[in-house]
């Protein structure tokens, strides 16, 4: 009993700090209704067009913005108060969900009206997605950021495993116009953690000052730190070509196993399912740096494999879990080792790099996976997912054999494995000579 006691404190040991608390569940609630949204959107395009490239193309529309100015998006994060920042960005999102909905509702959606609305979300995700990933760390600290980080990946999970199971039951009974109605009463709840917070205790960064070239600062300093490129590289790959769901899924669930909105929303709750687990196991006792990251990429793309090539709807449900529960310790991990090395000047900017490698390379990761599916199938667009993992996790390997080679050449280096701000940087190229 005791021993299940202390697991159970180690695992929500971020919980214990009360801002962070009252964040967590007002999110918790706001990403329910995101999720919601996700499958509602996915599934209204395709019963508009029939067209997987047409998926893609809106997901492309939504992120685009994300690899153009999200780097910029990391700097304003770094410059100004992230809290009041989020409360804008978090009502500008409740709002946007709103205006789709009624135009669903009212049977006055067509196709460009979602295009123009995913590009409004896609400007507003720009800021929010590294105010949000950096605004962790101002909660907890140090200490409690990889538990907060695993924890919070839990939570996006528990909403991806809630959130698509009753989209698919909404739209298959009521229609889709409510998930998008019910998402954004969902940001009420995020806004009132986050105005109600105590900001007395909030640990915030020093705000970098205004000056010219400090976008080129930032790319310059992530390019002179390897424990933050190589990761950065390997989430590009990955949010490139595999953590394309929204294209293959609804695919893979109409076509390949003949089903309808509740299939799709099942196995995008399978995968969800699959990832509370994955995060509550990396809340206590996951590890940071290249080593863990690597690992969990190859274990990513063998389970997408797996997925790509079931036989029947219910040994997809298992390998969708399993891509789930490796999927989240990527995630967890690579997102955990970016803030613990980065500086605090610098964090807003790294995070925003973090942002354009998984959400900001979908304009060239949608489209390309659609048109893959289009020609094909769902399975071999999954299967191609599942490829890219394994070449990350190829550099992972690379990177820490050319490591090797350099620390048996000066004893002095430290691993690359190692935890996150425990040591200087190590001049380390991958792929170059000996």
């Amino acid at each position: 009993m005791r021993r299940l006691l202390a697991i159970s404190r180690r695992t929500f040991a971020a919980l214990t700090v009360p801002n962070f608390r009252r964040y967590f569940f007002g999110q918790s609630t706001s990403l329910i209704g995101t999720w919601m949204q996700t499958v509602a959107q996915s599934w209204l395009v395709f019963t508009l067009t029939h067209s997987a490239p047409a998926i893609g193309f809106v997901l492309a529309l939504q992120t685009l913005p994300v690899l153009v100015i999200g780097p910029y998006g990391g700097l304003i994060a770094d410059r100004i108060d992230k809290r009041r920042l989020m409360v804008i960005l978090q009502s500008m999102m409740g709002l946007q969900a709103l205006v789709l909905g009624v135009l669903v509702i009212t049977h006055a959606v067509i196709f460009w009206e979602i295009c123009v609305l995913a590009i409004v979300l896609g400007l507003n995700n720009c800021f929010e997605n590294p105010t949000r990933q950096s605004f962790v760390l101002e909660m907890v600290g140090p200490d409690q950021l990889r538990n907060a980080v695993s924890l919070n990946s839990t939570m996006v999970n528990v909403a991806r495993a809630l959130g698509p199971a009753v989209a698919g039951l909404l739209i298959a009974t009521v229609g889709v116009g409510v998930c998008f109605l019910a998402n954004s009463v969902s940001f009420v709840a995020v806004v009132y953690s986050l105005t109600s917070m105590d900001t007395i205790a909030l640990n915030r960064s020093p705000p970098a000052h205004r000056a010219r070239g400090q976008l080129r600062e930032g790319f310059r300093y992530v390019a002179g730190e390897p424990r933050l490129w190589v990761p950065l590289l390997m989430a590009l790959i990955v949010g490139t070509i595999a953590y394309e769901f929204q294209v293959t899924l609804p695919v893979f669930a109409a076509q390949t196993f003949h089903g309808n909105a509740t299939t799709y929303g099942f196995l995008t709750a399978a995968m969800g399912f699959g990832a509370i687990f994955g995060g509550l196991v990396t809340a206590t006792r996951g590890r940071t740096g290249l080593r863990p990251m690597t690992f969990a990429g190859a274990a990513f793309g063998v389970a997408m494999l797996c997925s790509a090539l079931s036989p029947t709807i219910t040994v997809a449900f298992v390998a969708m879990a399993a891509t789930g529960w490796a999927a989240v310790t990527f995630l967890a991990t690579g997102n955990t080792t970016l803030q613990l090395e980065a500086a605090p000047s610098m964090r807003g900017r790294v995070m925003g790099l973090w942002a354009v490698s998984f959400a900001g390379s979908t304009p060239v990761g949608g489209p390309l996976i659609g048109w893959i599916v289009q020609v094909t199938n769902a399975p071999v667009g999954l299967a191609t997912g599942g490829v890219a993992c394994l070449v990350a996790a190829g550099i992972g390997l690379l990177a820490m054999s050319r490591l090797r080679k350099l620390k048996a050449a000066d004893p002095g280096l430290p691993e690359i494995s190692e935890e996150p701000g425990t040591s200087p940087p190590f001049p380390f190229v991958v792929g170059e000579g000996d």
